[in-house]
Protein backbone atom coordinates (compact mmCIF):
# COMPACT_ATOMS: atom_id res chain seq x y z
CA UNK A 1 0.00 0.00 0.00
CA UNK A 2 2.80 2.02 0.39
CA UNK A 3 4.21 1.98 -3.43
CA UNK A 4 0.11 2.95 -4.46
CA UNK A 5 0.77 6.14 -2.29
CA UNK A 6 4.42 7.01 -3.40
CA UNK A 7 3.67 6.73 -6.95
CA UNK A 8 0.46 8.86 -6.46
CA UNK A 9 2.33 11.25 -4.58
CA UNK A 10 4.76 11.24 -7.23
CA UNK A 11 2.55 11.25 -9.69
CA UNK A 12 1.11 14.80 -8.34
CA UNK A 13 4.56 15.97 -8.15
CA UNK A 14 4.92 15.88 -11.39
CA UNK A 15 1.38 17.42 -12.49
CA UNK A 16 2.60 20.16 -10.39
CA UNK A 17 6.44 20.50 -11.50
CA UNK A 18 4.55 20.67 -15.32
CA UNK A 19 2.02 23.09 -13.73
CA UNK A 20 4.46 25.61 -12.47
CA UNK A 21 6.89 25.50 -14.95
CA UNK A 22 3.72 26.27 -17.63
CA UNK A 23 3.90 28.93 -15.27
CA UNK A 24 6.93 29.80 -15.04
CA UNK A 25 7.08 29.72 -18.98
CA UNK A 26 4.11 32.06 -19.48
CA UNK A 27 5.93 34.14 -16.86
CA UNK A 28 9.07 34.30 -19.00
CA UNK A 29 7.31 35.13 -22.44
CA UNK A 30 5.53 37.94 -20.48
CA UNK A 31 8.58 39.34 -19.57
CA UNK A 32 9.82 39.03 -22.80
CA UNK A 33 7.30 40.80 -24.17
CA UNK A 34 7.35 43.43 -21.74
CA UNK A 35 10.91 43.81 -22.47
CA UNK A 36 10.72 44.53 -26.03
CA UNK A 37 7.99 47.34 -25.57
CA UNK A 38 10.20 48.45 -23.15
CA UNK A 39 12.94 49.22 -25.58
CA UNK A 40 10.73 49.86 -28.49
CA UNK A 41 9.58 52.86 -26.74
CA UNK A 42 12.99 53.82 -25.51
CA UNK A 43 14.36 53.53 -29.09
CA UNK A 44 11.75 55.60 -29.94
CA UNK A 45 11.93 58.26 -27.66
CA UNK A 46 15.73 58.44 -28.55
CA UNK A 47 14.97 59.12 -32.29
CA UNK A 48 12.47 62.05 -31.48
CA UNK A 49 15.19 63.60 -28.98
CA UNK A 50 17.65 63.02 -31.83
CA UNK A 51 15.29 64.86 -34.40
CA UNK A 52 14.43 67.37 -32.25
CA UNK A 53 18.10 67.84 -31.56
CA UNK A 54 18.70 68.61 -35.31
CA UNK A 55 16.35 70.78 -35.16
CA UNK A 56 17.83 73.24 -32.77
CA UNK A 57 20.86 72.75 -34.05
CA UNK A 58 19.61 74.04 -37.33
CA UNK A 59 17.55 76.61 -35.92
CA UNK A 60 20.83 77.56 -33.63
CA UNK A 61 22.94 78.01 -36.67
CA UNK A 62 20.26 80.02 -38.86
CA UNK A 63 20.00 82.66 -36.14
CA UNK A 64 23.86 82.67 -35.87
CA UNK A 65 23.79 83.52 -39.52
CA UNK A 66 21.14 86.24 -38.47
CA UNK A 67 23.46 87.66 -35.61
CA UNK A 68 26.38 87.87 -38.10
CA UNK A 69 24.44 89.68 -41.14
CA UNK A 70 22.85 92.14 -38.33
CA UNK A 71 25.98 92.69 -36.67
CA UNK A 72 27.53 93.45 -40.21
CA UNK A 73 24.95 95.80 -41.06
CA UNK A 74 25.56 97.38 -37.35
CA UNK A 75 29.30 98.18 -38.45
CA UNK A 76 28.29 99.45 -41.54
CA UNK A 77 25.38 101.59 -40.77
CA UNK A 78 27.58 103.30 -38.28
CA UNK A 79 30.83 103.72 -40.18
CA UNK A 80 28.06 105.59 -42.90
CA UNK A 81 26.42 107.27 -39.87
CA UNK A 82 30.73 108.13 -38.94
CA UNK A 83 30.71 109.74 -42.15
CA UNK A 84 28.16 111.44 -42.57
CA UNK A 85 28.44 113.30 -38.85
CA UNK A 86 30.97 116.19 -40.45
CA UNK A 87 28.17 117.37 -43.09
CA UNK A 88 25.10 117.25 -41.33
CA UNK A 89 24.16 119.81 -39.05
CA UNK A 90 21.65 118.09 -36.95
CA UNK A 91 24.48 115.94 -35.95
CA UNK A 92 26.68 118.48 -34.84
CA UNK A 93 25.90 118.04 -31.02
CA UNK A 94 27.16 114.30 -31.36
CA UNK A 95 30.56 115.01 -32.65
CA UNK A 96 30.90 118.18 -30.33
CA UNK A 97 31.55 118.17 -26.09
CA UNK A 98 29.65 121.13 -25.76
CA UNK A 99 27.22 120.39 -22.14
CA UNK A 100 24.29 122.05 -23.90
CA UNK A 101 23.80 120.19 -26.86
CA UNK A 102 21.28 117.10 -26.38
CA UNK A 103 22.14 113.42 -27.35
CA UNK A 104 19.01 113.53 -30.15
CA UNK A 105 19.34 115.29 -33.44
CA UNK A 106 18.14 118.58 -33.76
CA UNK A 107 15.10 117.93 -35.58
CA UNK A 108 14.68 121.63 -37.12
CA UNK A 109 18.14 121.15 -39.07
CA UNK A 110 17.63 120.34 -42.10
CA UNK A 111 19.59 117.12 -42.86
CA UNK A 112 22.48 116.27 -45.61
CA UNK A 113 20.63 113.33 -47.68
Amino acid sequence: MSERLEKSVSSSDTCEGSQDEGRMMKRREKNRVAAQRSRKRQTQRADLLHQACELLEQRNQKLRREVDSLTEEHHLLTKALKAHEPFCPSMHCFSSSSSSCSLQPDNSAPCCV
